[in-house]
């Protein structure tokens, strides 16, 4: 296995593969609205919606990286400001959920037409590689507190079987 290849898989086991840990499409499937907004007890958590943004803004600016866009952002946007809501306008659940499953397709087709070379170009202060498998890691960090939440709320299943 080359090392695209490995980023790949790595990419697909935080969406739609089942790995060491569910990926985020199970660790998302059929939660409601009413579930993604619950917050627990406790001023420092967030809820699973506020962390579906806050995915989709570092996927989003990934895709930017990959395609050569420099991802401008407003002075002083924080990594707290990437939970909260976007837009003009507020987004139904669904679309969230939708937002970031698109914008995770989009990195990974944009991975997929790399070049094993591509993989150490400068994104922007550190590699491509190094860059995709930070994300990874932040997914999977993010992954496990929505299914801590969900066990918290009663929404996860006691046991969960797998392939």
């Amino acid at each position: 296995m080359n090392k695209k290849e490995l980023l790949l898989h790595e990419w697909d086991i935080c969406y739609d593969k089942e790995d060491w840990f569910p990926p985020l499409h199970e660790a998302l499937k059929g939660l409601t609205a009413a579930e993604a907004d619950w917050r627990p007890e406790g001023a420092a958590a967030n809820t699973i919606r506020e962390t579906v943004r806050h995915l989709a803004f570092y996927k989003e600016r990934m895709l930017k990286r990959l395609s050569g866009e420099d991802p401008h952002y407003p002075d002083g946007l924080t990594n707290d400001d990437t939970f909260a809501p976007y837009g003009e306008r507020e987004t139904t659940w669904e679309e969230e959920a939708v937002r970031l499953e698109h914008v995770h397709k989009a990195v990974r087709a944009a991975l997929a037409e790399l070049r094993e070379d591509d993989l150490e170009r400068p994104l922007p202060k550190t590699t491509v590689t190094l860059s995709v498998t930070s994300l990874v890691v932040h997914d999977a960090y993010h992954i496990g507190q929505i299914v801590q939440i969900r066990k918290l709320q009663g929404s996860w299943p006691a046991r969960r079987h797998f392939d």
